[in-house]
């Protein structure tokens, strides 16, 4: 009697079994087919066949979360790691669930066990772990690099962890060069440019060897066109960084403006040579080139605005200026054309910005 008691009891566990991993296919069948409900019932069933089953318990989250029925997908996930603590799936579910609902730092813990980064990232921007949100989506953004949702998360992340460092810098250590430099670019962007100038000297004062001071403050002179000014700053900014490019750029561009054209070209022709192919050099060199009389250096540069740009406005700029340099070169039907292109691109974007 024992015997057989024991093997109908085994062979209706045997049946159990096989009627739950049939409700189981049956309920992912129904996810391929976008059939929320179904999925649903067939999980359900799965789970009345057999109640220990964590994985039913799981996929039947993952469908509530389908669903958009967070509350029902979190009670689902806590059963199926009840019963199987180590179920990642279940984790997986039970994080995006909670941080759903706006239970950020519950949801951590499960996210970090499922290793969802994304969610994780969004998780650690609610709690205030920007530093370790920014890393997370570091991380993401190497594997999906024009995934938008990423982009904006990895943006909005550091954007909080440095206004989050400078409050901090602001708040204890208000009279130090940094803070006068942040306040000092805080200004430029508002295009409050007296009040910019005016950190940025405190800052000067506090620090004269600071390296970049001198940069951004030549480019508050040169958005006001205090071009003199602009110069003075920049050619103080090269003799603290001989090496940067950009300081070399805005020396040159500032020298242009002031109709310096030699100086100018010989100073952008440097910050090509410190730091190649950058369009925005390219141009002003080009530009340079043509006043100072220098025309393959010109053309070259042009050439090589249209060819790294394409169809942008700095593009439809040097097509223009080619038009014009061969058109002094006697070159009709190449002036024309660099004039048809210029015609074509500012159709579509615009007059070219003035310099």
């Amino acid at each position: 009697m024992i015997r057989l008691a024991m093997f109908l009891w085994l062979t209706g566990q045997a049946a159990t079994a096989d009627s739950a991993q049939q409700h189981m296919l049956a309920g992912l069948e129904a996810r391929k087919q976008h059939q929320v409900d179904l999925e649903i019932t067939e999980f359900r069933k799965a789970i009345d066949a057999d109640p220990n089953s964590a994985a039913a318990f799981a996929q039947l989250g993952a469908a509530y979360m389908e669903k958009r029925d967070y509350a029902s997908a979190i009670s689902s996930a806590k059963r199926a790691l009840e019963l199987n603590p180590e179920l990642v799936i279940a984790d997986q579910v039970l994080g995006y669930a909670l941080l759903a609902q706006g239970y950020a730092a519950e949801a951590i813990p499960h996210l970090q066990r499922a290793g969802a980064q994304d969610a994780l990232g969004i998780a650690q921007i609610q709690t205030g772990q920007l530093t370790d949100a920014v890393a997370n989506f570091t991380v993401v953004i190497a594997q999906r690099p024009n995934d938008p949702d990423v982009l904006y998360y990895l943006g909005h992340a550091s954007g909080l962890l440095s206004k989050s460092a400078i409050d901090t810098l602001l708040a204890h250590y208000p009279d130090s060069a940094r803070a006068h430099q942040a306040l000092a670019e805080n200004y430029f962007v508002l295009r409050q440019m007296p009040q910019a100038e005016k950190e940025y000297e405190e800052a000067l004062r506090l620090r004269p060897d600071l390296p970049g001071l001198h940069l951004e403050l030549g480019q508050v002179y040169a958005n006001s066109a205090q071009w003199l000014k602009a110069e003075e700053e920049f050619r103080a900014e090269i003799k603290l960084q001989p090496g940067s490019a950009e300081a070399a750029y805005r020396l040159g561009s500032a020298l242009l403006q002031q109709g310096k054209p030699h100086e100018a070209h010989m100073e952008l022709e440097r910050a090509d040579r410190l730091k190649a192919d950058m369009p925005e050099t390219l141009y002003a060199l080009g530009k340079a080139a043509s006043l100072d009389g220098d025309v393959v250096t010109a053309e070259k540069a042009w050439t090589k605005v249209v060819e790294l740009e394409k169809t942008t406005s700095l593009a439809a700029q040097a097509h223009f200026g080619l038009a014009g340099l061969y058109r002094k070169q006697g070159k009709s039907a190449q002036a024309q054309h660099e004039m048809q292109e210029f015609q074509k691109l500012q159709s579509t974007i615009g007059p070219p910005r003035s310099e």
